[in-house]
């Protein structure tokens, strides 16, 4: 057993009980040796000296404390215990938390248009012979400090990701799309240099791969948390960034089906009176010929105004705002990084036909599913961790009351 956050609530399970005996119990468990629970080291900016075994587990007490699992026992300092919450559900929180077996695909859930299965992704695509039309994912970000589902590290991150993609990759129906949302916020170690891990993977992803790169699209995220905090807010030598890069691949542009016309957007009220009034009255030259307007240029009825390559969206997704209440009552762990559903169905709709096959191999929270779901394409996702797809069922479950 590893030490983490229900290796320490299963301590309690019997009842209430000091730290000491939480340490001594997790020791046995976790085979942690017991000097290791009493060494120390210098901590924070005044350098205090600290156990850090002892430090992580009093976090988890108050994450516990926050999840509604565990609680201290009044008057009693020191002593802990679950509370009725954390007694009912101590088991089967633990096993939603684990992640898939090596080599094992499971089914998590299903509908009538697609399946989430519970696997690594290179396991399950390397098995599978449909024709796949259209990926749409988000891995993990090469970060410094990595997120509860974990990642590779910086140096590996070109290789590994290419590794996860290689399997769905070579599924691809001529024509197909793969659109992969990456970070452009990791810098260099300790500078305000941003990394060129984007350039190698865009290298590696034609070289290796053999995909072409149709486009870089610009996801402008207006709720962005301010940062890069070093270098910004304190460095002052950046300024805060508000997007990330949404690249776009596809295995043969002649024969890449996308079509704008699936998301044509409505057109201004202004640009409607000129169609209304048979477009422009005067000829005009701009850019030194570069642009020529003749008379009735934009008159064309049409359906719609093509959109631009910057999409600009919040990622305070109000379809997520159930979810996470929900998951957040039950105990289980929030996704710390989902895609706005908003900008899944774009991507959906504009890459995709109805019926077509669209795949995600990190599924996470089900947002490219629910996108395809929404948009009658079927879909398959995999994803390694079953807290998440036990959050993801939940939603699309609840999917027809608008969550």
């Amino acid at each position: 057993m590893q030490l983490n956050l229900f290796a320490v609530l299963d301590t309690y399970q019997a009842g209430s009980q000091i730290n000491a005996q939480t340490y001594e119990q997790l020791g046995q468990a976790c085979g942690i040796k017991a000097e290791a629970w009493g060494e120390r080291q210098p901590v924070g900016q005044a350098q205090q000296q600290h156990n850090p075994l002892k430090r992580r587990v009093r976090w988890y007490q108050q994450t516990l404390k926050r999840l509604g699992l565990l609680e201290p026992v009044a008057g009693k300092r020191g002593h802990w215990q679950p509370t009725k919450e954390g007694r009912r559900t101590i088991e089967q929180r633990q096993q939603d938390l684990e992640p898939c077996a090596p080599g094992l695909v499971q089914l998590g859930f299903s509908s009538e248009l697609g399946m989430a299965l519970w696997a690594d992704c290179k396991d399950a695509f390397s098995r599978i012979d449909e024709p796949v039309h259209l990926v749409l994912t988000s891995p993990p970000y090469p970060l410094a400090r990595q997120r509860d589902y974990g990642g590779p590290d910086r140096g590996e991150y070109v290789d590994w990701l290419c590794a996860c993609l290689e399997p769905v990759v070579a599924r691809l129906a001529p024509g197909g799309s793969l659109f992969l949302n990456v970070s452009n916020d990791i810098f260099e170690a300790g500078s305000p240099a941003r990394s060129l891990y984007r350039e190698r993977l865009v290298l590696a992803l034609h070289e290796r791969l053999g995909l072409s790169k149709m486009d870089e699209w610009i996801w402008h995220n207006p709720s962005k948390a301010p940062g890069p905090v070093a270098w910004a807010s304190k460095r002052r030598v950046q300024v805060n960034t508000a997007w990330e890069p949404i690249y776009w691949f596809t295995n043969d542009p002649q024969a890449c089906f996308a079509d704008n016309r699936r998301v044509l957007q409505p057109h201004t009220e202004r640009h409607a009176r000129l169609i209304a009034s048979g477009g422009t009255k005067s000829a005009a030259v701009f850019a030194d010929g570069a642009n020529r307007r003749r008379v009735g240029s934009f008159g064309a009825p049409t359906d719609g105004r093509i959109p631009r390559n910057l999409q600009t969206v919040p990622h305070n997704c109000p379809s997520q705002a159930g979810l996470r209440a929900w998951a957040k009552t039950e105990g289980i762990p929030i996704h710390g990084a989902t895609m706005p559903l908003a900008l899944a169905e774009h991507v959906v709709r504009f890459a995709s036909e109805a019926g077509q096959l669209v795949a995600d191999p990190f599924g996470g929270w089900a947002t490219t599913a629910l996108a395809a779901e929404r948009n009658a394409r079927r879909w398959l996702i995999t994803e390694r961790m079953r807290a998440y797809l036990h959050a993801a069922h939940w939603r699309m479950q609840v999917n027809n009351q608008g969550i």
